[in-house]
């Protein structure tokens, strides 16, 4: 690739959480100087690593979070309310959290002079295609409240990168898995809650005939993904897929 972004001290949102958290400790272990921002309702207080600095903080509220902006190179905006359900069942709570949220988050690094944003988007954002694997070229069609407001939450990194030069980077990722995911609750994954099940000697739970595919990934890949997004020059305005293609 050509030149690279350096970054010394960054900012992870929803640092507590199931991705956050992997993608702390991999900065950490590689020496970033990591600040964590998250209110914990749902992040857990022991997923963070402790050679992080923690701002129990809500991305909802523009004034609080300004501070923490303040010097910071690089920020990765993972804080969100996932899963879909969720966000049909509430939408006022999806709409807050996902879109005001990020919004609040970019005005806050655009004021520090953050030098690179990395928005965790969603695979939701496509809706049902009739072709697979999915291109980022495809036009999205969301069908929940969760996938519109992720979407509408790319198009403000995209204005903010074309009205105010600002580097923004969208990931868009697929079914995510591994150690801490959600098992349990409105939350949880399914491949968390299955491995809850299997660990109960519970009959795994199977919506609709079973025959339906999905494209999963392991937080490794997408911690690795965002890292080489904050390196590279080149992934600037781009919406990029994370996952396997399968």
């Amino acid at each position: 690739m050509g030149g690279k972004v350096k970054s010394k001290t960054v900012l992870v949102t929803g640092g507590a959480g199931f991705i956050g958290s992997h993608l702390v400790d991999k900065l950490v272990e590689r020496g970033y100087q990591v600040r964590v921002i998250d209110d914990l309702s749902l992040g857990k207080r022991g997923n963070i690593n402790p050679r992080a600095n923690f701002c129990s903080e809500d991305i909802k509220k523009l004034k609080q979070i300004k501070p923490v902006f303040e010097g910071v190179d690089c920020v990765f905006h993972l804080a969100a309310r996932p899963r879909i359900q969720p966000s049909i069942i509430n939408p006022d709570e999806s709409f807050t959290n996902n879109l005001l949220g990020t919004h609040n988050v970019l005005v806050a690094a655009k004021k520090a002079g953050v030098k690179k944003f990395i928005y965790s988007g969603s695979s939701s954002v496509y809706g049902d295609q009739s072709v697979s694997p999915l291109a980022e070229t495809l036009d999205p069609r969301p069908k929940n409240p969760y996938a519109l407001h992720k979407l509408m939450s790319e198009q403000l990194c995209r204005q903010f990168t074309d009205l105010y030069n600002f580097p923004t980077v969208c990931l868009r990722y697929f079914n995510v898995y591994g150690e801490r995911q959600p098992t349990e609750g409105a939350y949880a994954t399914v491949v968390g809650i299955f491995l809850q099940q299997k660990a109960s000697s519970h009959s795994l739970t199977v919506v609709g005939d079973g025959t339906q595919r999905r494209d999963f990934t392991h937080v490794s890949d997408v911690v690795e993904a965002n890292i080489l997004a904050m390196e590279s020059a080149e992934a600037v305005g781009q919406i990029i897929n994370i996952g396997t293609g399968k």
